[in-house]
Parts: structure tokens; C-alpha cells; sequence
């Protein structure tokens, strides 16, 4: 498969699973099990936090790897196997869960949900983006400067401060 219809077949792939998780769940609508979800959606928030705040540093490392050498063949083997094996299966948990957790407790309406959704889809373009970077690495094509990577590393963190604030304190 070509790189590029393989990274759509992917994405389909996770939304997909997004739908699929939500559906079932709706269907089923284990109310009961609320406070259980709402502990998996937290555990899955905290491993895609993880994985978001840790790959952008896996880059500036990389950068300061020959192309070809052992080292960079190491970072190619990490960058690939943290995302796919964590990042990636963590955001399809915490979306899936999240989104029964809006339908069952009603909050759409609410605002601070709303601005909460806003970041969560602004902090998961940015999933995309350390995606489609770690291709570029593995295809020795990256475009960027430690010090780049070094910026984008703080993009996770400050989106994650905005989520928590309006998860927990609920502003309005």
C-alpha cells in the first residue's frame, strides 16, 4: 500500500473504532457502570498525555541523530512503536468514552463542555501532526530544528492545563 493511502485507511480506521465504541455503548447504555468508564476514560487521557508530551521529545533527540546510523534506527523503532502501540490506541479510548460520557450525562448544551471539545480536537490535530512527523523521520525526510520540536513539545501541556481546568472546575 502506498504511505499515503495507508495513513487514510489508518485514520479511517481509528474513526471508525471511535464510531463503533460509541455506538456500542449507546446501545447498551450501562449507566450503572458511569464511574468505571469515567476511571478507564481518565486512565486513557493520562496515557495519551504521556505518549503526546514524550514523542515530541523523542524528536529533538532524533535530530541530533545521524541519518542511517544505529541511534536513529533506534528513535525510528520508539517514535513508531509509542504511537502506534499507545498514542494512538489511548486517543480512540479516551474519544470513544468521552463521547458516551457527554450522551449519557446530557452536557452538550453546556459551555464549558463545549470549549473543553474545542481543545480536545485542536490537541487531537496535533496527534496528527506528531504522526505524519514521525513518518518524515522514519523516512529520514524531517523538515525541522530540535529547537522546533522543543516548542511543539509544550503545545500538549498548555492544551492539557485548558481540558483539565474546564473538566474539573467547570468555569460556565
Amino acid at each position: 500500500m502506498q504511505p499515503v493511502k495507508e495513513r487514510w485507511m489508518r485514520l479511517i480506521a481509528a474513526v471508525g473504532a471511535v464510531i463503533g465504541l460509541f455506538a456500542a455503548l449507546a446501545a447498551w447504555h450501562p449507566s450503572g457502570l458511569y464511574p468505571w468508564f469515567k476511571a478507564l476514560h481518565v486512565m486513557a487521557v493520562i496515557s495519551w498525555m504521556a505518549g503526546m508530551l514524550y514523542l515530541p521529545r523523542l524528536f529533538v533527540y532524533h535530530c541530533g541523530a545521524e541519518k542511517g546510523s544505529r541511534q536513529s534506527e533506534t528513535f525510528k523503532v520508539m517514535e513508531r512503536r509509542l504511537l502506534r502501540g499507545i498514542i494512538n490506541p489511548a486517543m480512540v479510548v479516551s474519544w470513544a468514552l468521552g463521547l458516551w460520557m457527554v450522551y449519557d450525562g446530557g452536557w452538550i448544551s453546556m459551555h464549558w463542555l463545549q470549549l473543553k471539545l474545542l481543545l480536545v480536537v485542536v490537541l487531537s490535530g496535533v496527534h496528527g501532526m506528531l504522526a505524519r512527523w514521525t513518518v518524515d523521520f522514519a523516512n529520514d525526510r524531517n523538515r525541522h530544528s530540535e529547537r522546533f520540536y522543543r516548542i511543539i513539545n509544550e503545545v500538549p501541556a498548555v492544551l492539557m492545563v485548558g481540558i483539565v481546568i474546564m473538566a474539573v472546575i467547570k468555569p460556565f
